[in-house]
């Protein structure tokens, strides 16, 4: 039996998978949770085997709980499924320890197949991910300047090239305003860029936004 938690703010989502798990009797959901936080608090408490993971929950995102399970439970199998394609997060959710990445949209058809072999000790990536990782271990002399970033500061990067303002970043992120503004300016210093029109130039360019 392999125990799951599913952390995902989407209830009609979290419904979905359960759904699906459940025409497994190998596969039992025993938690699920809907915010970052309530998410950690049942993973440090919980006898999951996996835990399935959104990236975009509100308050502490999955990359923090990624990082923050990797700390007190090394050995957690994480499997993160989210909304954004493959080229956005997949090889930046990897190098953070994730134990595999699926798109919400092809979630159905790989998700048992995932679930077993990260729950095995394993890693579950696509073809095309697996590329890209290759690449990416490749050119790690010459990155591009949004892998400089951490994974917060890449978070709040493509929400400012989308057009979000501060106040609607802080609003999503439960952050401060000033905190937002602090992340702008490290971000615009990293990438050598001067505002935020030339930040959303640039993630068009990389192809960084949905």
């Amino acid at each position: 039996m392999i125990k799951i938690l599913i952390a995902d703010d989407h209830v009609l989502f979290r419904e979905g998978l359960k759904q699906i798990l459940g025409k497994h009797r190998e596969l039992r959901v025993i938690d699920e949770a809907g915010s970052g936080n309530e998410a950690m608090q049942k993973i440090l408490h919980s006898s999951c085997d996996v835990v399935i993971l959104d990236i975009s929950m509100p308050g502490r995102s999955g990359l923090d709980i990624l990082a923050e399970i990797r700390k007190v439970k090394p050995d957690l199998p994480v499997l993160i499924v989210s909304m954004h394609p493959e080229d956005q997060y997949a090889v930046r959710v990897l190098r953070a320890g994730a134990s595999g990445y699926l798109t919400k949209e092809s979630a159905a058809a790989e998700l048992i197949s995932a679930i077993h072999k990260v729950a095995a000790g394993g890693r579950y990536i696509s073809p095309s991910v697996a590329e890209r990782l290759a690449d990416a271990i490749e050119n790690d002399r010459d990155e591009a300047p949004h892998h400089t970033l951490s994974n917060r500061e890449f978070q709040v990067m493509r929400m400012l090239a989308a057009g979000k303002t501060l106040k609607e970043i802080a609003e999503d992120l439960i952050l401060s305003e000033k905190t937002i503004t602090t992340y702008r300016a490290r971000i615009l210093e990293k990438m050598d860029l001067r505002n935020n029109v030339e930040l959303s130039h640039y993630a068009i360019k990389h192809d960084l936004l949905d």
